[in-house]
């Protein structure tokens, strides 16, 4: 058994507590159902506790040297490096990842680790600045920002937690972090086993195992945290940001995507259906930057869509445990009735099925649907499953159009033999990230990652995290006596 099924506690100010509630929570196998681990939740008054201890423990903290700080990140990054098997498998018995998923999402993590332990000398870094008025120095502070509340989503639960919270660390501050329950091994329980034997101090970092019921939105209103950091759906995002504007918090928030994969009249087919099959199925399509929406010149359309279904049709889907399989469970019945209900709906207003998949348990096998209007329900919705939308271009221009159509601006990429005229028209897509001859699904930690419209604010990587997670301050200094007019 994975050694972290044994760790079923929130982590409090450095020690493994139980939930004071009476109601339990069971973690799931998405591909069997059968319990993981049964964690009895924390209250809202252990909540409340955890932000007092994040507050206290974030003044010593942001005290220690940028050297500690790096050795502390770099420990915890050595850690689940040394304990990859048991990581790997904890991500794929919770999360119904595949072994690919897995390999992914353990690389991301220990890279955020890897690349916050670099800028931990940035904090309390000082910039001269030159003034007019004679005498006076300018220096600019780099200050840590305080305390920071944390909420990662079911998807990607370790890597989208350690990007706000290694980020945060490393820059002096304090972090309250609430995982999905459904995923709080992986989400949760990993990182503060990791900073535990990296020798993390008690308090900077306080996991909490619990859910809704129990907190309300604590993480959201409670004065302390500066910044709430959030990766989840756009309806709770609004709610989000006008809880934090109401009480001047600042927040970064990842949200929906509808992202489109823009096949142009110039592309390489092959090419683009291998990246295609890839940015719409990895972990069956529930990743927020995934390929939502393929959209084809018409020139290549048949051409794309036969080789596409072919490949399609060659994918393996079951059991995650199976290295050979691809297309692994949905998170939870609940995910697959929606994805089934969508499949139904779209089947209901006529649009083509080019390929039927079935549910078996919570695996859905993949559906192709072709000839889709961008306009279409199916079209503007964002899937979080393994639901492909083929749409014809009648040109490029109509494709960027097609793509530009959507409330959100996340992810996109476009296939082209032309890179200069790809990268031009890759400026005219409102999105925060477009990928010239690739697939949507790209991460790094040193690349600006962040949505547009209704995908998010703020952006995550280096160096613009920096920015997310401090607050800057101007000392002045007046060296000589100063002449006032009166």
């Amino acid at each position: 058994m994975p050694t972290f099924e044994h760790y079923n506690k929130s982590f409090l100010n450095g020690e493994w507590t139980e939930g004071k509630s009476e109601r339990t929570g069971d973690i799931l196998n998405p591909y069997d159902e059968s319990v993981i681990a049964t964690v009895k939740l924390a209250t809202k008054e252990q909540l409340k506790e955890a932000f007092e201890t994040a507050k206290r423990a974030q003044k010593e903290w942001a005290r220690t040297s940028a050297e500690k700080r790096r050795d502390i990140l770099t420990r915890a990054a050595n850690y689940l490096k040394e304990n990859k098997k048991d990581v790997q498998k904890t991500i794929s018995r919770e999360t119904g990842g595949t072994a690919v998923k897995a390999e992914v999402e353990l690389g991301l993590t220990i890279g955020l680790l890897e690349q916050a332990a670099k800028y931990t000398g940035e904090l309390y870094e000082v910039k001269k600045i030159e003034d007019p008025i004679e005498g006076k120095v300018n220096h600019v502070h780099r200050l840590p920002l305080g305390v920071v509340s944390s909420i990662s989503p079911f998807n990607f639960p370790m890597n989208l937690s350690m990007r706000t919270v290694a980020p945060a660390i490393a820059l002096g501050n304090a972090v309250v972090h609430k995982p999905d329950l459904q995923t709080g091994l992986t989400g949760g329980v990993i990182l503060a086993k990791a900073f535990e034997e990296a020798g993390l101090p008690k308090g900077v970092f306080n996991m909490i195992l619990t859910d809704l019921e129990e907190i309300g939105n604590e993480m959201l209103e409670n004065p302390i945290p500066r910044l709430i950091s959030f990766t989840g759906s756009t309806p709770v995002g609004k709610l989000i940001g006008r809880i934090a504007g109401e009480n001047f918090k600042r927040v970064a928030l990842e949200l929906g995507g509808n992202n489109p994969f823009i096949v142009l009249s110039d592309a390489d087919v092959d090419r683009a259906v291998d990246a295609a099959i890839f940015g719409k199925f990895i972990h069956q399509g529930q990743i927020c930057m995934i390929i939502n929406r393929l959209i084809i010149h018409k020139d290549l359309y048949e051409e794309f869509k036969q080789k596409f279904i072919e490949r399609v049709k060659e994918l393996p889907a079951g059991d995650p445990s199976d290295p050979k399989t691809v297309i692994g469970p949905l998170m939870n019945k609940n995910q697959l009735n929606k994805a089934v209900q969508i499949i139904e709906k779209a089947k209901q207003e006529g649009i083509n099925v080019a390929l039927e998949g079935k549910a078996e348990g919570n695996v859905l096998t993949p559906y192709v649907f072709s000839e889709v209007d961008n306009s279409s329900e199916l079209a503007q919705t964002e899937l979080f499953a393994p639901i492909a939308s083929l749409i014809r271009a009648e040109t490029d221009e109509e494709a960027l159009q097609m793509a530009n159509d959507t409330q959100y601006g996340l992810s996109s990429a476009i296939f082209t033999t032309d890179l200069d005229r790809g990268e031009k028209l890759a400026l005219q897509i409102d999105s925060g990230m477009t990928h010239i001859n690739d697939q949507t699904v790209n991460d790094s930690p040193v690349v600006p990652f962040g949505g547009n419209k209704q995908s998010g604010m703020g952006r995550f990587g280096y160096p613009w995290v920096i920015e997310e997670f401090t607050v800057t301050k101007w000392v002045s200094l007046q060296t000589e006596y100063r002449k006032f007019p009166f």
